[in-house]
């Protein structure tokens, strides 16, 4: 499907867009690209054709993408690809850490792509990453970004068990656009992730989530789910403009000005967040060890 009648990007964010992506070429970002490739990883900077990607390589960050690189969704806003996913690679969190270890990252993310095909969604899997980064003799912040296990809470201790600094499961949208940009997936459940790990998560993790404007939400309806999320436990939370990847996937409704981006963080502050990140190019990994670190000088308690 080819979506018609798409507001022209404004001249403010494409220049954000070019600066962003001005920093792909040093040398640094050469590094990350070939430990990357050297031990066959997947990462979301590439797979969702992140707009910050190299300005974050170009820092040092990655956000690695496990579990392969093929969703068993197949949302109308996201760019990775969707079909039959290959079997779970046991190496994988071996080869992760070797990369991390040759990198020298003191905040790792880890995601993945969404994995109905798995009784656990790939709860396990993610454990063992865990797992493995902790064997290394400077280990690093490790933040997970995971998928709604289909409601598996089973799946969700698992990966608490784990002890992440942070556990994050994205909400992405508000309520009413998810029949439309994310059939697949169900608010009421991804509400529940959040709820059930802010209620069984041990020290040291944190809960954190991020979701898009510019879909065609309204202003309350952005205070509702930021109200919900408090109440569900959320710590921290990015906001972000969402930015179709291709002429097939759900058409941007509105560009979302940096001025009201600031209105929303300071919105969400005053809803009880301790750690927000909101701006036009912000994503759920954006400067995550940055921030988690802000919020650890900070001492913020829940």
């Amino acid at each position: 499907m080819t979506y018609q009648n798409r507001p022209p990007v404004p001249a403010w964010l494409r220049q954000m867009v070019r600066q962003a992506k001005q920093h792909g070429s040093d040398s640094l970002h050469r590094h990350i690209v070939e430990q990357l490739e050297d031990q066959q990883l997947h990462t979301v900077c590439q797979g969702a054709r992140c707009p910050n990607q190299g300005s974050c390589f170009s820092q040092g960050t990655a956000t690695f993408m496990i579990l392969g690189n093929s969703c068993t969704r197949n949302c109308a806003f996201c760019a990775v690809g969707h079909g039959v996913p290959a079997p779970v690679d046991a190496d994988e969190p071996g080869r992760l850490k070797t990369a991390v270890e040759h990198m020298g990252l003191k905040h790792v993310v880890v995601t993945a792509v969404t994995r109905d095909d798995l009784a656990d969604g790939g709860a396990s899997h993610f454990a063992a990453v865990i797992a493995e980064l902790r064997t290394l003799p400077e280990p690093p912040a490790v933040e997970v970004l995971t998928s709604d296990f289909q409601g598996n809470t089973g799946a969700v201790a698992a990966v608490l068990a784990a002890k992440p600094e942070i556990f994050a499961h994205n909400i992405e949208m508000v309520p009413r656009l998810y029949g439309a940009v994310r059939p697949g997936a169900e608010y009421s459940r991804s509400l529940a992730v959040l709820r059930y790990a802010a209620e069984h998560a041990q020290t040291p993790t944190t809960i954190k989530t991020g979701f898009m404007v510019g879909l065609g939400e309204e202003r309350q309806e952005i205070r509702n789910l930021l109200r919900d999320l408090r109440a569900a436990g959320v710590q921290m939370v990015t906001i972000g403009q969402y930015l179709a990847p291709t002429m097939q996937h759900y058409p941007v409704q509105r560009y979302v000005t940096p001025d009201e981006f600031r209105q929303l963080a300071a919105e969400a502050e005053q809803a009880g967040f301790i750690s927000v990140a909101a701006g036009p190019l912000v994503r759920s990994s954006y400067h995550a060890g940055e921030f988690y670190g802000q919020m650890l000088a900070g001492n913020f308690q829940q």
